[in-house]
């Protein structure tokens, strides 16, 4: 496979073709994630619950996102690689700047962040300076003290027509892609209605052009007493660690998963 690109994703989208994308905080899941032919391979502060043990992603710290991204970096020489701007870490341009670059030089090829409106300018900074920005929205886990819990975001209209203007607002603002987390079906065919970049999904239902899943979720080995509505174990059945992503990859590809099971209304 060779190695996945920015405009690779528009030509696959152009081409009718959903895009795989799994989390990985280390050097063997990235390996298998490359020998399954994922395309896109997130190195989330989700690493510091999932292998860290910690209570949630504000504890992680910009030096374990950094050693987290080299491990997957020198696994995988095929997938495209963003990294999580931790917690704070973006807290002022010069700030956002600095460690964006740092995740660069480890690594990765794109870094995400997680908010609306308020992170235009610095996406036009670091869009400027040829750091791509996947912009996250929806359910935003670093900001889970103001949502107060985790559950659908965007249900009511005036939050939807929100969220709309923000995702257009944050597409002028030279982000190359956006993630929409737990958010319903419906808001996510208005918010692709309106905008032209690539529209990745976690729990915001089948029209996405791609899907994204926390890999300890794929493979049922995740430390939540419970599972969200839109993750699915693959590795039961399955032969091996490799065999659950390759079965990810092709459920994504053919567009079974997620099904009406996995999606909000």
């Amino acid at each position: 496979m060779k190695k996945f690109s920015i405009p690779d994703i528009h030509t696959k989208i152009k081409a009718n073709e959903k895009i795989s994308f799994i989390t990985a905080y280390d050097f063997p899941t990235s390996f298998y994630a490359k020998e399954a032919e994922i395309e896109m391979i997130l190195v989330g502060d989700s690493g510091g619950m999932c292998l860290l043990g910690k209570k949630s992603t504000m504890e992680v710290t910009m030096d374990e996102m950094l050693i987290m991204t080299e491990a997957v970096a020198k696994a995988n020489s095929s997938s495209l690689i963003i990294a999580d701007m931790p917690f704070m870490s973006y807290s002022t341009d010069h700030l956002a700047l600095e460690n964006a670059t740092r995740l660069m030089q480890n690594g990765a090829h794109s870094v995400k962040i997680e908010g609306g409106s308020w992170i235009c300018k610095l996406t036009s900074i670091l869009a400027e300076r040829g750091i791509p920005v996947c912009a996250h929205m929806g359910l935003t886990p670093q900001s889970i003290n103001r949502i107060g819990g985790y559950f659908v975001q965007g249900r009511d209209i005036s939050k939807k027509k929100h969220m709309i203007e923000e995702a257009k607002s944050l597409e002028n603002a030279g982000a190359s892609m956006i993630l929409l987390e737990c958010i319903p079906n419906d808001l996510t065919i208005e918010i692709m209605d309106n905008i032209s970049v690539p529209v990745i999904g976690i729990g915001a239902g089948q029209k996405t052009d791609g899907q994204i899943m926390v890999v300890h979720d794929l493979l049922g080995i995740s430390c939540l007493e419970k599972s969200p509505k839109f993750v699915k174990n693959f590795l039961k059945g399955s032969s091996s660690i490799e065999s659950a992503i390759s079965k990810y990859v092709k459920s994504v590809k053919n567009k079974t998963f997620p099904s009406k099971s996995h999606t909000f209304y």
